[in-house]
């Protein structure tokens, strides 16, 4: 069992994600108000805390969001899990679609920061059933 972190949106793509409180997850969308809300396979993205941490204890000084991410997750080892696993974050339920993204152009982050760690260790999910998360909801996952 894990937990989330932090919850991140953007109202543009490519661009770092700022923190909030809580968001309504919205079915075969996403998160309500993010740039990557949609109906296509990548509708939530997801990065390990420890990832973050390990990148920031190389010199990354890297903040929640800054990488794009959506969800923040700790505790959980997205490595033993494969596409079509399922995770139950707080009340919603969301399904693996994606591992790892491969950036075609630069974005803001990859400038600012220097280095991308979503193409390595992102996560990307499909919203299966809606609701309302908030930082410090458990994280189950269902495989």
């Amino acid at each position: 069992m894990g937990k989330v972190i932090a919850i991140c949106i953007s109202e543009k793509k490519g661009t770092k994600k700022d923190e909030v409180d809580s968001i309504n997850i919205i079915e075969d969308f996403g998160l309500e108000g993010d740039a990557h809300g949609g109906n296509w396979h990548r509708q939530i993205s997801l990065l390990g805390k420890e990832e973050i941490d390990d990148f920031n204890s190389r010199g990354g000084n890297v903040s929640y969001g800054d990488f794009g991410e959506n969800i923040v997750t700790e505790g959980i080892d997205f490595k033993s899990m494969k596409i079509g696993d399922r995770l139950k974050v707080g009340p919603t339920l969301v399904e693996l679609t994606q591992f790892g993204k491969e950036c075609h152009t630069r974005c803001e982050i990859f400038h600012r920061v220097g280095d991308c760690i979503m193409p390595k260790f992102g996560v990307f999910a499909k919203v299966i059933k809606e609701g309302t998360i908030k930082s410090g909801d458990l994280i189950e996952a269902i495989l």
